[in-house]
């Protein structure tokens, strides 16, 4: 195997595209989002998504402004570093590459259920490693087709939410199967708000873990053709498709299913056969419709999986281009692979894995160590940005030197970082008021994980956050 220590810029603005769109639209919103208008009636579901849209807006346009300036595979992690402190960026980098091998293990375990909803007799453990088995080729052959393979799973995953758009819609106003439902169900019993804005608050950590994954744009920005074309172009067509399908499907859920109905909440606990997308497509008269959506959950966690398993081998890889890993990890195939950040990262998975079988107590706290990651990687970006601008601007640059601009500065990053902190901390306020110290540490380990990490480092290299006038803001890598 012949070594390189570059990737390669074959991803195409399509694909950079789809990957940012299908990387949202999974298991979040054809399983749990049901649960949301359950616990906060559909105004208040309603209100948790667009808040959580909002703010994953603010994010991906300030690291659209850092991806478009500086294109690399560490995204985040290498601005943390660049613009913040290097121990930060150290920290960011392992959190968000541990979390991501881990939810690739947890993705296969998902397939195999799935799978074996139509071989209820096969043995779970064969599924799951045959999947990670081809996770693992088609991220060992070429970046593009990775890409490809995202292209054509994410294309499942729209298709889907469109055609039940139509269909629902179709059965609000009657055009399909009797007479028009109406909007009968914001109004019946106590909605459309339930619960008050406690409730809301509650269901934002539904909504805000249906948008993780979409900071792979800044990841794939390192592979892409063109970044400077495909960022912007990524984050500006694929906010608002994505905005409008969670609405829009959270809108015809909550108009069809009471928030009453019981099936909300079993279909947040894996029931297939309840999913809120399942319900409607059998209430419109396909008899198949569970089986048709067991396979389109299927092509979303295999779509996970992939994106996982991609997310953190480049993550890897940036890591010991940065000299935070060992340098092993920063060779490449002559493809562009970064083989060995991939070699550990599915070993880590299949090990995640196999606790899963033989030792559930650790399995539990791996998973939950991960839990957090995607909104402490979004504190990151908001704070990379705010002080990327800031010393941009200080050191006398214009922002028409800049290819794109995130939205209003310094109020969006700012605002996404308060609403992350908010999400963050009332994860789990329940333990706190019984003071349940297993249920705290299950659910906020990754704090500490990522803050022992900081401060390792710290204090082992003498690091100091940069000072604004000091922060290297060009474009060079």
């Amino acid at each position: 195997m012949s070594q390189t220590n570059s990737v390669q810029r074959n991803l195409k603005t399509r694909h950079v595209t789809m990957i940012a769109l299908g990387g949202c639209i999974g298991t979040g919103l054809f399983m749990t989002s049901g649960s949301t208008i359950s616990k906060a009636g559909p105004g208040g579901g309603l209100v948790a998504y667009i808040a959580m849209g909002l703010m994953v807006y603010f994010l991906m346009t300030s690291l659209g402004e850092l991806a478009t300036n500086l294109p690399v595979s560490g995204s985040f992690a290498t601005y943390n570093a660049r613009y913040v402190d290097p121990a930060l960026g150290f920290a960011m980098g392992w959190n968000y590459w541990f979390n991501w091998a881990i939810t690739v293990a947890v993705d296969i375990s998902t397939a195999a259920l799935l799978i074996q909803y139509w071989l209820p007799k096969s043995p779970g453990w064969i599924w799951s490693l045959l999947v990670l088995i081809v996770i693992f080729l088609i991220n060992a052959l070429t970046v593009s087709t990775f890409g490809e393979t995202e292209y054509w799973l994410s294309i499942i995953k729209v298709t889907t939410v469109i055609i039940f758009l139509i269909i629902g819609f179709a059965m609000i106003f009657g055009i399909m199967n009797g007479p028009a439902v109406g909007l009968k169900n914001f109004t019946y019993k106590k909605a459309p708000f339930v619960g008050g804005i406690p409730a809301i608050i509650n269901v934002f950590l539904i909504a805000g873990f249906s948008f993780q994954g979409t900071e792979l744009i800044g990841v794939t920005a390192g592979e892409s053709e063109d970044p400077k074309k495909a960022v912007p172009k990524a984050i500006n067509d694929v906010f608002w498709r994505i905005l409008l399908f969670y609405i829009l499907s959270i809108f015809v859920i909550a108009a069809l299913i009471p928030y009453t109905s019981p099936n909300l909440l079993s279909a947040a606990n894996g029931n297939i056969a309840v999913s809120p997308f399942t319900l409607v497509f059998k209430r419109a008269g396909l008899a198949f419709a569970a089986s048709f959506m067991n396979a389109v959950v299927l092509t979303s966690v295999l779509s996970s999986a992939n994106s996982g398993a991609y997310a953190s081998t480049r993550m890897l890889y940036s890591l010991a281009q940065d000299k935070y890993a060992p340098q092993i990890f920063a060779k490449t195939t002559k493809n562009g692979i970064p083989f060995y950040a991939l070699l550990a990262t599915i070993l880590v998975s299949l090990l995640t894995f196999t606790t899963s079988i033989f030792g559930q107590k650790i399995y539990m706290w791996l998973v939950a160590a991960s839990g957090l990651t995607g909104f402490i990687a979004w504190v990151g970006i908001a704070l990379s940005h705010y002080r990327f601008r800031r010393a941009f601007i200080k050191q006398g640059h214009q922002l028409s030197e800049l290819k794109y601009h995130a939205k209003l500065f310094p109020l969006g990053p700012i605002i996404a970082l308060i609403l992350c902190i908010i999400v963050i901390g009332g994860q789990n306020i329940e333990a706190f008021v019984k003071w349940d110290w297993q249920q705290i540490g299950i659910t906020y380990i990754s704090v500490p994980l990522v803050l022992i990490l900081y401060f390792g480092y710290k204090w082992k290299h003498h690091t100091k956050i940069i000072p604004l006038d000091e922060i290297d803001v060009s474009s060079k890598i």
